[in-house]
């Protein structure tokens, strides 16, 4: 297969940094190449605080994820996540002129042009645009308005907006590590792509991602995300609870975590007991497990009221017959289906990204904790093949109009991504 074809994810989180590299096999599915992963200690909450610590962390994962591979890795597709990024919900529409011919790409593109022309806030720019649904004339429900016939046409947008200056930093550690951005892409909406089948986003399902510094939502309906928010908790801040409670280190208190920690409390004995060293010479110390995991479930209770309140915000909690999906290294803690069950009162399960993956990768990337990773290729190579299908369609009008004679060239403007945009801003600067 020709090296086009693998695609590399880069996930920047707030505990690790992840390099995915994929392809598809003949059966299409996902073939993991290598991956690379490293401790992250630049980036908080999904937002980079230290640029030298974030660019050699992301260095020591695509070296590893190169070796494992045997490729050389220079264009990577990249999560963007962090607390700073929100949504909303915008109709925009125009009247066409020539309403006698068919709707083209062309209107669809001016369409989606006009909303990236929107006024934000100063420090923050639109991401990305995803249209819902079209209106044609008043007709509301099509997904596909090209070739049809009308006077005016709009369509419900869900807008995403995140800060610049975050979506900067990230892209300068990128660039720094001697890498190429291809697209930055939503992490919520990566790792829908690995976890969700199109069954349950059709019936109605809510995507929860629980990283280590934020807990990403993302809500399907229909077929169409709705709603995505980012909630501000995630696994570390349960780490740093139980390091404040237990009264521990925060080695200590992370190992407790991942090895004992559960999210119900009533499923411990009040005699279980675990030892851990004591400091420098000094005795080891007892923790009551049940204990520990009530720090635990407190914490991991809040953490869910966040979630349903966005839920309920959504204006969807009704209509999502697939009930909740969670994925992440957070989702791992035991118990954690039973308790969102019983404070939401809706179906829950693990996200596993194995739907899409070949059959001989290992039982490591099939964990949850890679569904963002592994959510990067899947995304980014089907924008890859978006855009050489549309190439090769372009190529093929070009061709149809030589042969004939040549129609006037389009005028309007392709909508200018957010991803330009900050290329533009580094040529400019020359950074």
């Amino acid at each position: 297969m020709k090296s086009s074809e693998i695609i590399v994810g880069l996930d920047i989180g707030t505990t690790k940094i992840a390099a995915i590299v994929g392809r598809k096999n003949e059966h299409d599915k996902i073939e993991i190449l290598g991956h690379g992963r490293t401790e992250s200690i630049g980036v908080k909450r999904g937002v980079v605080s230290n640029i030298e610590n974030t660019v050699n962390s992301i260095r020591t994962a695509i070296e590893e994820a190169s070796q494992k591979a045997g490729i050389m890795i220079k264009y990577v597709n990249v999560g963007i996540a962090g607390q700073h990024i929100k949504s909303l919900q915008h109709r925009g529409g125009i009247i066409r002129e020539d309403y006698d011919d068919e709707i083209s790409k062309e209107d669809v593109e001016t369409l989606l042009h006009n909303m990236y022309n929107l006024n934000m806030s100063p420090g923050e720019e639109i991401i990305d645009v995803i249209p819902q649904e079209y209106i044609i004339d008043e007709e509301q429900g099509i997904k596909e308005p090209v070739g049809m016939l009308g006077n005016s046409l709009e369509a419900n947008f869900h807008i995403i907006i995140g800060q610049t200056t975050a979506a900067k930093n990230i892209f300068k550690c990128v660039t720094k590590a001697n890498l190429e951005v291809v697209d930055l892409i939503l992490e919520p909406i990566a790792s829908a792509e690995a976890v969700l089948s199109e069954e349950e986003k059709e019936a109605g399902v809510v995507l929860v991602d629980i990283g280590g510094g934020t807990t990403d939502i993302a809500i399907f309906q229909d077929g169409i995300i709705r709603h995505t928010a980012v909630i501000p908790f995630g696994g570390d801040v349960i780490t740093e609870d139980v390091k404040e409670g237990c009264t521990i280190i925060r080695k200590h208190a992370e190992e407790l975590k991942v090895k004992f920690g559960s999210s119900l409390a009533s499923e411990n004995r009040d005699d279980e007991i675990v030892a851990i060293p004591g400091l420098r010479g000094r005795p080891p110390k007892e923790i009551s497990l049940k204990n520990l995991v009530s720090i635990i479930q407190a914490r991991m209770e809040e953490i869910i009221e966040h979630i349903y309140f966005e839920i309920k915000n959504s204006g969807y909690e009704k209509k999502l017959i697939a009930g909740i999906v969670l994925t992440g290294g957070g989702a791992q803690l035991k118990h954690l289906t039973q308790l969102t069950e019983f404070i939401t009162g809706m179906d829950t399960r693990i996200g596993y990204p194995n739907e899409y993956l070949a059959s001989d990768v290992s039982e490591e990337m099939a964990s949850p904790m890679y569904a963002t990773g592994i959510g990067l290729v899947i995304e980014g190579m089907g924008r890859y093949y978006k855009e050489t299908e549309k190439t090769l369609e372009d190529d093929e009008e070009f061709v149809e109009e030589s042969e004939e004679e040549q129609e006037p060239e389009y005028s309007g403007m392709k909508p200018t991504s957010f991803l330009k945009k900050i290329q533009d801003f580094f040529e400019k600067d020359d950074v």
